[in-house]
């Protein structure tokens, strides 16, 4: 088995391949910091998918660079967790004095590009000098979907297979198929919730959040849900902190004049009192999904969780990350800018999902080919070597 190191692993690692966030038990500690605990997921994904015997962070803030031929020695690839790196803000601290110690292979795996409202994408010398770097050590790079790709290929790097993200195939099972069941019978659903979002990738702040409202209402009249929150700081104080940092929680909501005008009425505010839901470990979140009918929403990874679980899901699209994962796996999607009404049971259409089947098990396998020829030794099934494959292509 492999011994691995990490770029921003994103959380601390417990019983060999589980994440939970640093040190979550003392809550307080970092209640009053943001952290987007769907990073966790893509990391605690990533190790479900290797068979490794050793496993480390490698620094890239403060590094010890006299310490890069010891790591040559003991270890025998790094990877740079999924994520969306490719941007005009991205800062890499001293990564790239690093790679160029490095003589073993440093695997970017399912990274993304983000795309501003308007204009091309930007990209500083020095992101597309980390790029290249790791390009150049490994067979191939994995993105996220097509838009990366062409972003990736614009700047000259041709080794670029789409691998989708480690969340969608963290159960491991190349033969995942949603059924829909008959609408009626669906009772529970999660709800992935995004309350911040920035307006240099969201175009209409206002009408994102009145309709993220007016959906959540919408739903929550017809299901029992819960609200899946992801990290931001008003949010978890609601779930975990004292009575009276809770109480802080609304009235900072309350103070912000765009949250109180298009998000937070009575009605939401009776829903994030009784029916929010944060934890700082993956595993509670995987457990919350597969208790759930239906899980839609506004989050990546909170919706690939569901989705890797077999619970149907339905994104909404606002950026063009958003986007590029829901046509990357033929996700049934609603573009939140559309002006158009969304009705759930226009989604509620097996042609859809099995759109997204499809797509899945092609992605699986473009993953699995991705990790096999970057020498990583992955618990991925090779699907077209099962015997049932086997006797279907002699036939």
């Amino acid at each position: 088995m492999k011994r691995v190191l990490v770029i921003s692993p994103s959380g601390e690692v417990y019983d060999h391949d589980n994440v939970r966030w640093y040190n979550y038990k003392d809550v307080q500690r970092s209640i009053n910091h943001y952290h987007n605990i769907g990073d966790a997921f893509v990391f605690d994904s990533s190790l479900k998918l290797l068979n490794f015997s050793k496993l480390s962070a490698l620094e890239i803030i403060n590094p010890k660079l006299e310490d890069t031929d010891r790591i040559n020695a003991e270890y025998d690839f790094v990877f740079l967790r999924g994520s969306n790196y490719v941007h005009k803000d991205m800062r890499w601290s001293q990564t790239a004095e690093v790679l160029k110690r490095l003589k073993i292979p440093v695997i970017a795996w399912g990274i993304g590009a983000q795309a501003p409202v308007k204009g091309k994408i930007e990209l500083s010398d020095e992101t597309k000098t980390v790029l290249r770097m790791m390009a150049d050590s490994t067979t191939s790079i994995g993105v996220r979907g097509a838009y990366s790709a062409q972003v990736l290929w614009d700047i000259g790097i041709r080794n670029v297979r789409i691998v989708g993200c480690p969340t969608a195939f963290r159960r491991n099972n190349p033969d995942l198929n949603i059924q829909l069941p008959s609408l009626d019978k669906i009772r529970t659903a999660g709800i992935t919730l995004r309350r911040e979002v920035s307006s240099t990738y969201a175009q209409d702040i206002k009408q994102y959040l009145t309709f993220h409202r007016d959906l959540v209402k919408d739903l929550a009249n017809r299901f029992d849900v819960v609200l899946m929150a992801q990290g931001e700081v008003e949010e978890k104080k609601i779930v975990f902190g004292t009575p009276e940092q809770k109480e802080e929680a609304f009235a900072a909501l309350k103070a912000n004049k765009t949250v109180k005008d298009w998000y937070l009425d009575e009605t939401m505010e009776k829903l994030h009192r009784e029916r929010l839901f944060y934890s700082d470990v993956v595993a509670d979140y995987e457990n919350l999904v597969q208790q759930k009918d239906l899980v839609l929403g506004y989050r990546l990874h909170g919706n690939l969780m569901a989705l890797a679980n077999n619970v149907p899901s339905i994104y909404f699209t606002y950026d063009s990350r958003t986007v590029e994962f829901a046509e990357t796996y033929q996700i049934p999607s609603f573009d939140v800018f559309s002006g158009k009404e969304f009705r759930l049971e226009d989604y509620w259409d097996q042609s859809l999902f099995d759109k997204f089947n499809r797509a899945y098990h092609h992605t699986y396998r473009e993953m699995r080919q991705f990790l096999v020829e970057n020498g990583v030794d992955t618990k991925m099934v090779d699907a077209m070597a099962k015997p049932e494959k086997a006797q279907l292509k002699a036939a």
